[in-house]
């Protein structure tokens, strides 16, 4: 259409709704609706696609390679580390966003100079609480994950952000494995499974 029409736009609308309605519900997949700009579309029209898709709690982002090519596509691909953070706090946790520490930011910085900003993220957080604060049990509302520290996981393909005063380190049995383990007079090593 060469001129604004927000009823036709409206009407044409349930159909890409059902389709983020299926990714995100059907398949439980994360959803971002890219979309795609023409110049011919107003901004009105614009908003009103971003407006219906955050109604239902999708990301959105404007697409317009078609005028712009591979760079009118950017905001596609533009999901910084401190934007994940937040997403991760307030979407999954409910808290108000994230509060990150000088030393986070620093690391954070390095992080994405280094191009590990594309990397998903694992929160280290006590499992007492949706908060950082192991004394809320439960799941509190009213406060915001602060982010310590933030390092990278190469090996693992993830960054690990550590939120209040929790320590990292592998989870280990009262009695280690290594005091069944055991060696025959003929070689034969038993206990190791």
């Amino acid at each position: 259409m060469n001129s604004e029409n927000l009823e036709a736009l409206e009407k044409g609308l349930p159909n890409l709704l059902q389709h983020v309605d299926n990714v995100k519900n059907v398949y439980g997949l994360p959803c971002v609706v890219a979309i795609n700009a023409f110049p011919t579309d107003t901004k009105a029209e614009l908003d009103l696609v971003e407006a219906k898709c955050k109604e239902l709690g999708v990301n959105v982002r404007l697409s317009e390679v078609w005028a712009k090519g591979g760079e009118g596509g950017k905001a596609l691909a533009e999901d910084t580390i401190e934007n994940k953070l937040n997403a991760i706090a307030t979407k999954v946790y409910r808290a108000d966003g994230v509060t990150i520490a000088p030393a986070a930011k620093k690391q954070i910085q390095q992080l994405t100079e280094l191009g590990f900003d594309k990397m998903p993220i694992c929160m280290a957080k006590t499992q007492f609480s949706f908060s950082d604060d192991q004394s809320k049990i439960g799941a509190p509302r009213g406060f915001k994950v602060t982010i310590r520290e933030v390092k990278v996981n190469a090996g693992a393909g993830f960054l690990v952000a550590k939120t209040g005063d929790i320590m990292t380190m592998p989870g280990l049995p009262k009695v280690p494995a290594s005091e069944r383990i055991d060696i025959d007079e003929n070689g034969v090593i038993s206990g190791l499974f």
